[in-house]
């Protein structure tokens, strides 16, 4: 029985959740492996994470999602946070213009730490609040194209691009690990072929004609 959990998912990806406080980064969580949404605002204290298994082009993905822990809040955040991760979602608050200005303190942050190749969407959350907007739409679009990530606009509130933001996130890291392991499984297998060497030919004329010359 021990066993078996690892029988369970084909892959294991873990995911972390970064961004200012308040942000709403543990209602994303909640809403995408629980589907559940908390009004009361608080910060978030111990949680480490949760996880959630999808079907992706017919394997099955466990993500392991992280939370901050509230670490944000000291600029406390270890790299061991980071160790491991293979995706990132970077979440601001659409209402709040701090919260989107100091994106590029947690990229460079993410950069320093993170693994090189990790996987980024950024992600403006509230956009249930458009009527507080703070933050444009086409802002979050151009800042995720000058710096190469994904972007969606979410409503944890709302269930709304919560489940498509993580979708995204796991489909590509999966099309990531999936080209490496057969670019690698090629790599063996084309190592393993025997004949790869010299080709020497057994029926070679001109051998046969020196053997006919000499006998002579």
């Amino acid at each position: 029985m021990a066993g078996r959990v690892d029988h369970e998912y084909d892959y294991l990806f873990k995911i972390v959740l970064i961004g200012d406080s308040g942000v709403g980064k543990s209602n994303i969580l909640s809403r995408f492996t629980r589907n559940e949404f908390c009004l009361e605002s608080k910060s978030t204290i111990g949680v480490e994470f949760a996880t959630k298994t999808l079907q992706i082009e017919g394997k099955t993905v466990k993500a392991q999602i992280w939370d901050t822990a509230g670490q944000e809040r000291y600029r406390a955040i270890t790299s061991a946070y980071y160790r491991g991760a293979v995706g990132a979602l970077l979440v601001y608050d659409i209402t709040k213009k701090q919260t989107f200005d100091n994106v590029n303190r947690w990229l460079r942050e993410l950069r320093e730490h993170a693994d090189s190749n990790i996987v980024i969407m950024m992600t403006g959350n509230k956009s249930d609040l458009n009527h507080l907007r703070a933050v444009a739409d086409q802002d979050g679009q151009n800042l995720a194209e000058k710096e190469g990530l994904s972007f969606l606009e979410t409503s944890a509130l709302e269930a709304l691009n919560v489940e498509r933001a993580f979708q995204t996130i796991l489909t590509e890291i999966y099309h990531i690990v999936s080209k490496k392991a057969l670019a690698a499984q090629e790599a063996a297998s084309a190592a393993a072929l025997p004949g790869q060497g010299t080709t020497i030919n057994v029926n070679d004329p001109s051998g046969n004609d020196k053997r006919g010359c000499c006998s002579t």
